[in-house]
This record gives structure tokens, C-alpha cells and sequence, in this order.
């Protein structure tokens, strides 16, 4: 009869509850293998046995406190319309199968919308229905499950962990107790003893200082080492051999043979190398963790998106970034713009659409004074804003990273974590040979050879390479005003070989077209009133004439709607303006057509229309030619009159296609991945973010607007467009730096292999040398990628 609990596999010892031909150590086990097998959960324990975890009878505490109205905004990420995003910190998260219980919420409660577990920060955001279920029930819920979220000041303040200062305690206790056993190790290391000297006092006392570099060894073992012994025992619980599986070993080979040898009197030990391994690896840890948290810094933070928002100062409307915001300030939001940051709407017609943070496709309207959050992207006409908090660039990191937009995931990242677990099988498959060879040939060796062999070979160089060197490319990239979405992206523009153009915004300079009016001629009024629907669009077509048009009165617009791909239509005045293509305005003309046209109508009769000549980006030409060794489209949703200029242009291999709308860029976009081509599109974010989000690498050309758009891979400055090809020969030169590093990694374990197999590697030097080696690989990440963006950019800048 099984000893252990089924569901969380601690040891039956104050009660026994028999269930379902099961064993429960208590009624919180039982209750949740109830919970999860009602509905339909039960694979829960065929993914990782013994991996529940035990409810907190004491903590079946009362969470009413969290639905007071001040506690309840504090708390909260987002609340509007019935839906309710919170992040709950809950610390017993531990493996997969916490990862998918926790992400299978919604299966147990159907009031819970999704719910998404961030595994590192041991967090989880649940969205839920508020009208049906209270967030204290949502927090009794995970704590029924075993899961109780820690509420607390900082929780409800929204501050994230200063330092975690645990690592920094064990380098500390691990360095205090290796000086400690130095020390004490003196008298094995002094010279031959004589009867009346110091040393024979020394020699006589042996015992007393051997037995007390155990007792130092126990706090390096049982507090600065249990890491690694937790992680390898998770690997072994999860059938999954990990990089600290060998290290692990090795501490305990070297632990119970020193005791051993103390205990029999054969000798002090390897207490020292012990306390010094730790220190080192320790040392080690550290510097990797402050990698990569510097590498988050700087996604977060420094790389900074290039958007903006109008802002309004002192009546006058301007472009202002995002970094340059702050409470109080006065912002306009037009059609299909995200809102950078909570704000009362003050004035205008909004409906707001909160996908980016719900996940759900849904207008809401708003009326002046009401409270709109961060995340909602305004669907209508131009609204004005005041902001009531500064603008949380980590939040909109958040935003452009949501899983729904979310593309294949890393192939070095795959690559790294299969070559790291068959490497670890291979050294503890060398280790264990390399002992029965000494034990033959000289077994007193046996201990210092694996333990070397553990130590030395530890993949954590090869596992730092990969997201090191394409942390810094992403650094360089951010420089160059080139923002990508994740280091995945690198991958797929060292991938391509079709380059897809939208052509509107995108190769054409937005503010510089030449314009030309033909119709009926238009009077005061007229022209405020076309402007004043013009003023709600981020169509670089709308902005050219919104910019053109000679007129200072705007009017109030009702009803607005923008069609992409065909025009906006609005009701000013009473009338019914429509500003679009031909087709959409309703026009019979059969002029011939050779140039760019939007047409104007106002309650059903023609106006007239708008003839553009457009300007190319400074630079297209150069860009073209050195795009010789990439396919190349151009899709445009306007007619074909600039065919002719557009082929002095790109060569002839150019696939040209017109007249398309949105469907017809994404149709176009599969029918290229069919033929197995790997697909980067450049676009403005607006009529083709379905063809952006399919490619394979998806850019969104910004101007001086919030073109914020989550269905893109990246956002590239208009000012460095003509980069692109630079951009995509540094990504390609990146992942073969990558494998440099690679190589250099397994060159050093090999060498450092042959020094321990044959005994000439001590293994406190092996863990002195370990550290080194991420610090090496760390060192060329560095400069490899700053050398070769300096050579791939010199001639740019």
C-alpha cells in the first residue's frame, strides 16, 4: 500500500483519507484531485507524478479585503466593460505541471476568461468575469488549488522585487566557510612534524580540525549548493537530465567520500575544494544572472519604441514622445491608435477596442469623463485625452508581446536545450568511464577525475552563447532606431529570401508628396470640413492632405468610420462626407488615370478629387541594389499609374501587384510560404497588419505617430529605412557568430576534458575555470557583436 499522498506525495502521516481507491493526506488533496477530475483535468497527474501541491489547511483565509473599491484598483493590471485582468504573485510555482494546472483555470471556473502563467517571475495574470465572479474568489479559487496568491503592500503597490539577495547570502556563506577550511586545513599542508615543535601540536589536534571543516562544510552543502540539488532532482522527477544533474553529483561524490575518509581517519578531505567549488560556481551564477537580467534592462527599457502621440500645449497640437509624457498632459487619439497610458476622456466620440489586453474583439463606448486604461486602441474618430498616469513602457512591452501574436518559437533556443541535455548524458556517460579506467589504474585518483570531469564540462557557456550574443544584436539594433519584438526575430531576417513592399507610407515619404485638386471648386467650409474628417486617420494618404489643406476650423465629427484599403466616411455638418478611392465614393468619371487619386463626396455628390504624385524614400534606389540576392514584391492597395517609375526602380525580377486589399496582401503572403520562401514584409501597420502578422517577419515603417501595432515582428524608423539591407546582413552575421561561440564553448570543454581525464585538473581549478569560460564567451558576445555592427555600419552613420 502506497506511503504517500496521491496528489502531492508527502508522506501519509497525521490522517489518512481513502478516495476514489486513492491515499490524500488531508481533505485540501483530496478536494483538488476532485476538482481537477470533474472537470476533465486528470492528465494533471500523468504529466509529472507527486507534482501538486499541498493546500494550506490555516490558509483558508478570507481575501474580502481585495473587492474594496481602493484595494480593487491597486490590485488590478486592467477592469472594463465585465473583464478583469490581475497578476497574482504565487511563490510554490515549481513545474510544468503547476505551469498547466494554472493555465487551465478555465476549464475549472467558467467565469475565468484565460489565465497565463510567467514561470521566472513565478507569476499568474488571470482574466476573469467580474460581473460574475469576485476577484477575492478568484484568489480563494488558487488558493483551494494549492496555490495562494501572496497579497501584501507590495503587491497592491505595484512594485517589482528590488534584489533577490539570497544568491548574494550563499556566495557569502560559501566564501566565509572556504577561508574557514583553508585555515583550518593548514597543519595537512605544513611541513614534516617534530616531537617538540609547534607543528607537533598541530599534528596531535588533527581531529579536531578535520571534524571541523565538516562542520563548516554543512552550511556550503545544506544552504550556498541547494540549488543546484533542487534543480537536478526536478530534472530527475521530470525524466529530464539538466545541466546541474552533473554538478550535483559531483558535490555529492566529494561530500560523503571526504566525511568518509574523516570518519576512518584516511585523510582531511576535499572539504576545501567543496567550499571553493561552491564559491566559484556560485560567483558564477551570479555574473549569468545579472547577464541576463541587464539583457531584460534593456528590452524593457532602453529599447525604447519609437512612438508618438499629439500632444496638445497650449492649443497648439505636436508630436511628442512617449518618454516625454507625463500625468495631466493633453494627447489626441486618432482612428486605430493605441492609448498609451490611462486617461479620461475629455473630448470627442470613443470606442474603444480592448483586444490587445483582453483578448477579446469588442467596441466600447465611452462618454467624456469616463476613465479609459492603457492598451485600448480608439476605433472612430479623433479623441482627446487626459492622461492620469505616466506611461508604463514595460506594460506596452507586455501588450506587443501577447501570446496571440506571438510567431514559431526560437530554433537556437530548441537547438541549445536538446545539444545541452544530450551533452550532460555524454559527460556523465565519460565520467563514469573515466572512473572504472582509475579505479584500476589508480583508484585514489577516482574522486579528483570525476569530480573535474563534472565541473569542467558544465554547459553553462554554451547555454549563455545563444541569447547573449542576440541580446546584444537586439541592443545594436535598438541603437540603429530598428526595434524587434524578440531575439526570435533575428533568426527569421537571417532566414529570408523575399522581401515583400507595401508601397503607400511604406517606400513613399509621407509629408512630401506633391498634390493637385481637380472638381467642383471647394469654399471655406467645404475645405474645414473635409479636413476635419481627414484629422481622425493615420492613412499616410490622409496625413499628405490632412497637412496640405489650408484651413485652421476644424468641426465636430460624428459617426465615423474608416474602411481600410477604400476610405473614411463621416457625418459633418449633417452632411455625409466620403473620402476615398473611386469605387468608394461612387464616381463615374473616365479620366485616365496617372496618379495616385482620393476622391471627395459630400451627401452622394462628387466634389472632386485629389491627384498625388508621390515622393520615394531618400536612398530607395541604393537599397534596391544591394537586394539583389532576395526576391522582391511590391503590394499596393492604390491603382497601377506609378508602374512605370516603380520599374526604373526595382529590377525586373520584381513581382508588382495592385489594386489590393488587406485579404489580397495576406492571400498573397501564404501563396509566397507555400513555395517555401520565407517572407519579410515591410508595411505601415494600418490596411496590412493581416499580411505583417503572416509573413514570416513582419516591419512596420514608423513616421512621427503612434504606430504601435502589435501584429508586427518589429518598428523601424523612417529615418533609417535605407538600412534594411545593412539590418538584415547583420542578423545573418549574428547567428554565424553565434556558432562561433558554439564552437569555442565545446573547444574548451574538450580541452579541459583531456587535462581532467588524466588526472592534471584539480577540481577546485575546474570550478575556478568554469566562471571563466561564460565570462569569455560573454566577453566575445560583446565584442564580436560591436566590432561587427561598426564594420557592417561604418559607412551610415
Amino acid at each position: 500500500m502506497a506511503d504517500n499522498c496521491f496528489h502531492c506525495g508527502q508522506k501519509l502521516e497525521a490522517e489518512e483519507i481513502l478516495f476514489d481507491q486513492k491515499q490524500f493526506c488531508c481533505l485540501g488533496c483530496k478536494t483538488v484531485y476532485e476538482i481537477l477530475n470533474l472537470n476533465g483535468l486528470e492528465d494533471f497527474y500523468a504529466m509529472n507524478r507527486d507534482a501538486g501541491v499541498r493546500p494550506d489547511d490555516k490558509a483558508n483565509r478570507h481575501f474580502e479585503f481585495l473587492d474594496t473599491p481602493e484595494i480593487f484598483e491597486k490590485v488590478v493590471d486592467f477592469s472594463d466593460d465585465g473583464t478583469t485582468l490581475v497578476t497574482f504573485h504565487i511563490p510554490v510555482i515549481h513545474c510544468t505541471s503547476c505551469v498547466w494546472l494554472l493555465e487551465s483555470l478555465h476549464e475549472i471556473h467558467p467565469t475565468i476568461n484565460y489565465s497565463t502563467v510567467h514561470f521566472s517571475q513565478k507569476d499568474v495574470q488571470v482574466s476573469f468575469k467580474d460581473q460574475e465572479i469576485k476577484l477575492s474568489e478568484v484568489a480563494r479559487l488558487l488558493t483551494q488549488l494549492g496555490y495562494k496568491p501572496t497579497v501584501n503592500l507590495q503587491s497592491l503597490n505595484k512594485k517589482q522585487d528590488g534584489h533577490d539577495r539570497t544568491l548574494l547570502l550563499k556566495i557569502g556563506v560559501a566564501g566565509f566557510c572556504f577561508g574557514n577550511i583553508m585555515l583550518l586545513a593548514f597543519p595537512e599542508y605544513s611541513l614534516p612534524f617534530s616531537n617538540n615543535s609547534p607543528e607537533a601540536w598541530l599534528e596531535g589536534n588533527k581531529e579536531f580540525f578535520r571534524w571541523g571543516m565538516f562542520l563548516l562544510s554543512l552550511p556550503v552543502m545544506f544552504f550556498s549548493a541547494t540549488d543546484y540539488f533542487k534543480s537536478a532532482w526536478q530534472g530527475i522527477k521530470n525524466k529530464f537530465i539538466n545541466i546541474d544533474v552533473p554538478i550535483a553529483i559531483g558535490f555529492w561524490v566529494l561530500f560523503l567520500r571526504s566525511t568518509y575518509d574523516v570518519i576512518f581517519d584516511l585523510s582531511p578531505g576535499f572539504f576545501d575544494s567543496i567550499a571553493a567549488l561552491a564559491f566559484f560556481m556560485l560567483i558564477g551564477k551570479w555574473f549569468q544572472q545579472r547577464t541576463y537580467k541587464a539583457l531584460a534592462f534593456d528590452r524593457d527599457y532602453k529599447s525604447f519604441y519609437p512612438i508618438a502621440v499629439v500632444k496638445i500645449k497650449d492649443g497648439i497640437e505636436e508630436p511628442s514622445l512617449l518618454s516625454d509624457l507625463k500625468v495631466g498632459d493633453r494627447i489626441l487619439i486618432r482612428n486605430e491608435e493605441i492609448i498609451p497610458a490611462d486617461a479620461v476622456l475629455i473630448r470627442g466620440e470613443a470606442m474603444i477596442d480592448n483586444s490587445f489586453v483582453t483578448g477579446e474583439s469588442k467596441l466600447i463606448r465611452k462618454n467624456p469623463g469616463d476613465k479609459i486604461f492603457a492598451g485600448g486602441k480608439q476605433s472612430g474618430s479623433v479623441i482627446e485625452l487626459e492622461m492620469i498616469k505616466n506611461v508604463n513602457q514595460s506594460y506596452l512591452t507586455q501588450l506587443w508581446n501577447n501570446e496571440a501574436f506571438q510567431k514559431a518559437d526560437s530554433g537556437l533556443n530548441r537547438l541549445t536545450n536538446s545539444i545541452s541535455r544530450y551533452f550532460v548524458i555524454t559527460i556523465l556517460f565519460i565520467a563514469l568511464a573515466s572512473a572504472v579506467f582509475w579505479y584500476f589504474y589508480d583508484s585514489t585518483q577516482i574522486m579528483q577525475v570525476v569530480t573535474a570531469i563534472l565541473i569542467i564540462t558544465c554547459p553553462c557557456a554554451l547555454a549563455l552563447s545563444s541569447p547573449f550574443i542576440l541580446g546584444n544584436v537586439m541592443r545594436i539594433l535598438g541603437e540603429k532606431k530598428f526595434y524587434i519584438k524578440s531575439t526570435s526575430v533575428i533568426e527569421s531576417m537571417a532566414k529570408t529570401n523575399e522581401i515583400v513592399f507595401d508601397k503607400t507610407g511604406t517606400i513613399t515619404e509621407n509629408q512630401s508628396a506633391e498634390v493637385k485638386y481637380s472638381g467642383e471648386e471647394l469654399n471655406v467650409n467645404e475645405l474645414s470640413e473635409i479636413k476635419s474628417v481627414l484629422k481622425n486617420s493615420n492613412h499616410p494618404l490622409s496625413r499628405i492632405l490632412y497637412e496640405k489643406l489650408r484651413t485652421n476650423q476644424l468641426i465636430s465629427v460624428q459617426h465615423y468610420e474608416e474602411i481600410f484599403g477604400k476610405g473614411q466616411i463621416a457625418s459633418v455638418n449633417g452632411k455625409e462626407i466620403k473620402i476615398g478611392s473611386k469605387s468608394f465614393v461612387g464616381a463615374t468619371d473616365i479620366t485616365p488615370v496617372n496618379q495616385t487619386q482620393v476622391y471627395i463626396s459630400a451627401d452622394g455628390k462628387i466634389k472632386g478629387k485629389y491627384e498625388f504624385q508621390n515622393l520615394y524614400r531618400k536612398g530607395l534606389e541604393n537599397l534596391i541594389e544591394k537586394l539583389d540576392e532576395y526576391g522582391l514584391s511590391i503590394l499596393s492597395g492604390d491603382n497601377d499609374s506609378e508602374l512605370a517609375k516603380l520599374k526604373t526602380i526595382f529590377p525586373e525580377r520584381t513581382n508588382f501587384h495592385f489594386n489590393q486589399s488587406p485579404e489580397d496582401k495576406l492571400l498573397f503572403i501564404e501563396k509566397l510560404q507555400s513555395q517555401e520562401k520565407e517572407v519579410l514584409m515591410l508595411g505601415d501597420g494600418l490596411n496590412d497588419s493581416g499580411a505583417l502578422k503572416q509573413s514570416d517577419t513582419g516591419i512596420v515603417i514608423s513616421e512621427d505617430i503612434n504606430n504601435f501595432s502589435p501584429s508586427c515582428d518589429a518598428i523601424l524608423d523612417s529615418k533609417n529605412f535605407a538600412f534594411l539591407p545593412e539590418f538584415l546582413r547583420f542578423s545573418k552575421l549574428s547567428i554565424k557568430l553565434i556558432w562561433t561561440a558554439f564552437l569555442i564553448s565545446f573547444l574548451y570543454n574538450i580541452v579541459g576534458l583531456a587535462f581532467a581525464i588524466s588526472g592534471n585538473l584539480e577540481p577546485v581549478v575546474a570550478a575556478i575555470l568554469m566562471p571563466i569560460s561564460s565570462i569569455s564567451v560573454v566577453i566575445f558576445a560583446t565584442l564580436s557583436t560591436r566590432l561587427s555592427a561598426k564594420m557592417i555600419f561604418k559607412n551610415l552613420e
